[in-house]
């Protein structure tokens, strides 16, 4: 059984460049320190219509916007509960899309999966020539395989499904999103959600996720939704109240708003440019000094899995950063723990902090 181990507060500042949680800035975690107020008082309107309009503004959408006092995954179980009568394709190629099979394999639905060994991307016409053998009520899929570094091709996996209208196209975004840009609406996506804790560089404890007209409509029709996640319930509220149905994480949605407005004033398109060119210096120092784990060409913008060509003791090496360097970065993920390490290259790092970290990894591991 597990013991109590007292939290204290002499831990030493470590900083992050895990697949998230990231970086947060000062002012962002100040801004977590105001006054309480109540979840149905005007202030509280005044902070909920700000950050989702920024937000919609942000990713530019039209489509409705739902944050929540949640992790991602309440929208693997909620877009799964509101969506999907029966029947679900979820194409696996790592340890979350496999997660995201699983939810909705625990909610009763039949899931059919397309299985992609880890490292290799979901294929567009994969997804087709299952369409044209059944029908699905929607197709999830993983944008950004935190597992194995690879990048899906969503937009064109989203034209395809937007091929078959009565097939909905729900996107787990939670490692990317405002670190990768996407047109939501000009790829049949109907819902694509996000944890705060990764590119959006806050603090963990909110869910964002974007719902078309179309989901919303298709959740009325269903005779069972979820309930805290359930489309109608949270933007219903929001168009009459201007607030969460219940009771949000009000400190945390303070940082949102704080850290949302560095976000509109980088823009979503620098934004994207600052995480590209992280991900291309961290490219070019893996293969000069290993390999890279992702299928070429579709290697995550946001999350780098480096490949342990070296044969390097990787926990050893993660271990000893942290502690000589005060860095953290990731090793691999389940079995391929060894056999790889990730270096997370999202939020407000840039290319000068992102190489401290590879020049103290050289250091450690004797490169």
């Amino acid at each position: 059984m597990t013991k109590k181990s007292e939290y204290t507060d002499d831990y030493r500042d470590k900083t992050l460049y895990l697949p998230g949680p990231t970086e947060v800035r000062d002012d962002v975690i100040e801004a977590m320190a105001e006054p309480m107020f109540g979840h149905r008082m005007d202030r509280m309107t005044d902070l909920y219509t700000t950050i989702v309009e920024d937000t919609k503004e942000f990713l530019d959408t039209d489509q409705d916007v739902i944050i929540l006092t949640a992790s991602g995954t309440e929208f693997w179980e909620s877009t799964t509960l509101n969506l999907v009568e029966d029947d679900m394709l979820v194409p696996t190629s790592g340890a979350f899309s496999e997660r995201q099979a699983n939810v909705a394999d625990r909610l009763g639905k039949n899931v059919d999966r397309i299985e992609y060994e880890w490292g290799k991307a979901v294929k567009p016409e994969d997804i087709r020539a299952k369409l044209d053998e059944n029908d699905y009520d929607a197709v999830g899929a993983v944008m950004n395989e935190t597992s194995t570094g690879v990048r899906n091709p969503i937009e064109e996996i989203g034209d395809v499904v937007d091929e078959y209208p009565d097939t909905y196209f729900v996107v787990d975004a939670i490692s990317c999103l405002g670190g990768d840009y996407i047109d939501i609406d000009e790829h049949g996506i109907d819902a694509i959600f996000t944890s705060t804790q990764k590119a959006f560089a806050m603090p963990p404890g909110l869910a964002v996720c974007t719902v078309s007209e179309e989901a919303y409509e298709r959740e009325l029709s269903k005779d069972s939704a979820s309930w805290y996640g359930g489309f109608q319930r949270c933007l219903d509220y929001y168009d009459r109240k201007g607030q969460t149905h219940s009771t949000p994480a009000i400190p945390i949605m303070l940082a949102y708003r704080k850290q949302m407005k560095h976000m509109l004033e980088e823009t979503h398109e620098e934004r994207d440019k600052r995480h590209q060119e992280m991900a291309e210096y961290t490219r070019d120092w893996a293969r000069e000094h290993f390999g890279l784990f992702p299928e070429e060409g579709y290697e995550s913008q946001t999350v780098t899995c480096i490949e342990n060509t070296q044969g390097i003791d990787v926990a050893e090496t993660v271990e000893t950063v942290s502690e000589e360097y005060d860095m953290v970065f990731s090793s691999g993920y389940g079995d391929l723990s060894e056999e790889s390490f990730r270096i997370g290259h999202m939020g407000e790092h840039t290319v000068e902090s992102i190489t401290e970290l590879t020049d103290a990894i050289e250091d450690v591991a004797g490169l």
